[in-house]
């Protein structure tokens, strides 16, 4: 699994995207070769939503700079990085002056290529290394940038899956950032083999949600055509982004810090790995900046790995497929896997009998001490004595100081004894 997880970011990595434009269609269609049920929109440019506008679609073909000896010293078809995204075609003679104003570059990290953009106001420009930029000399450049912007539409996915109940679990990522693998690529891959694995699921309980989305414009838009249906439906959401590394986890909660999402992010995190780095809402950075505005207020958390903005290598051209790893994206797969095990069987659970019921009778309790059996017997009976009809299983996991995943077992074998009954309606 992690090598085909790595396998896809290897094929997505390459593609020159934006929030419109070709790259994004050619992004999606790989997407739909493993989803084929993926359902893909395209949205006219102009289009209002809320207090946005879909933007001019914009496609690139290449681009380059041309020193004063004629060399090729800036080219797209090395670094689709190389171009401030949104670029107006240009083919001009400038001098190092006129140039440098349209240059960006990192003096602190001479070696990276900055990604800049430039949706909504038109203009042109060129990132390169600050290494690069220093080298310059006085003379006159040569800038082509053979692009196109103009009406035409943006391209968004979702993927549906129906469960037996109406309510629903929403997964978002986005498909809009050129070729940086963590930031960008490893949310689509994740998302993409979580939908798989969904799919072989039977008797799932709830119905799944997965929108492949150009960031913000992306989720605002679908937000002003489906408000009141996620408000009613939604009973847990997670953006999907920066899950490729493998340095460490992160969890960004909801603006409220307390929903179910809030619960399961905390519980699955606390269990899956060793140490987490918890951040409050006010280090938002991706779609929850949407999703959990004031007055749309989904339950929707992040589960990541080195979060946005917090790592050296964020938009910038060090950002690529030695950052990630297959063990890192495999990783990130499992927490939002074990994340999805935890809703899925949740429930709120009452103990059948007063006091404690007698195990041994019911063959439950073991006739000679075995160490590993007592661990087992242990959390069955912290499990009988919480189940009061008023708590869910995350609680009583949280209880009891046990991953959830792991007492799923024993909750199936105490209904089986007639012991455990579930709440009707939780």
């Amino acid at each position: 699994m992690a090598d085909q997880l790595f396998g896809l970011a290897k094929r997505l990595f390459p593609i020159g995207r934006s929030l419109t434009g070709h790259g994004v269609r050619e992004t999606l269609g790989i997407i739909k070769e493993y989803l084929p049920d993926l359902n893909i929109h395209e949205v006219p440019t102009g289009t209002p939503c809320f207090d946005w506008t879909v933007p001019d679609e914009w496609n690139i073909r290449d681009a380059y700079v041309l020193d004063p000896t004629g060399k090729k010293i800036i080219d797209y078809q090395n670094n689709n990085l190389h171009v401030v995204g949104y670029s107006v075609p240009k083919d001009q003679t400038v001098s190092l002056e006129v140039l440098q104003s349209h240059l960006h570059s990192l003096p602190d990290q001479p070696d990276a290529i900055p990604y800049v953009t430039s949706y909504y106001r038109k203009t042109w420009g060129f990132c390169l290394t600050h290494t690069q930029r220093s080298q310059l000399t006085s003379g006159d450049y040569r800038v082509v940038i053979d692009s196109d912007l103009g009406p035409g539409s943006m391209t968004f996915a979702e993927w549906i899956l129906p469960g037996t109940s109406k309510r629903e679990i929403l997964f978002s990522t986005n498909i809009c950032h050129p070729s940086m693998a963590n930031n960008e690529i490893s949310g689509p891959v994740v998302v993409t083999y979580l939908a798989r694995w969904l799919m072989q699921q039977k008797d799932r309980r709830y119905t799944y949600r997965i929108l492949f989305l150009p960031e913000t414009i992306g989720s605002i838009y679908y937000l002003s055509r489906h408000l009141q249906h996620l408000q009613e439906h939604v009973i847990s959401g997670f953006v999907v982004s920066c899950v490729g590394d493998d340095r460490c986890y992160s969890f960004i909660p909801s603006s409220s810090g307390d929903t179910l999402a809030d619960r399961i992010a905390r519980h699955v995190l606390k269990h899956h790995t060793p140490t987490f780095n918890h951040y409050t809402f006010l280090s938002r950075g991706s779609d929850e900046r949407q999703y959990c505005n004031a007055r749309i207020e989904l339950p929707v958390v992040c589960i990541l790995r080195s979060a946005y903005g917090k790592y050296p290598e964020y938009h910038t051209s060090l950002d690529n497929l030695a950052l990630i790893s297959p063990e890192g994206l495999h990783g990130s797969y499992r927490a939002l896997q074990r994340a999805i095990l935890c809703l899925e069987q949740n429930e709120t659970l009452r103990n059948t009998v007063l006091c404690e019921p007698q195990l041994g009778k019911r063959g439950l309790y073991p006739t000679l001490y075995m160490r590993d059996k007592g661990a087992y017997v242990q959390n069955m009976r912290h499990i009988l004595v919480y189940a009061n009809g008023k708590k869910d299983l995350l609680t009583i996991a949280e209880l009891i100081g046990q991953p959830m995943w792991e007492l799923l077992e024993i909750v199936s074998e105490l209904k089986k004894q007639g012991l455990l009954e579930v709440v009707p309606g939780t």
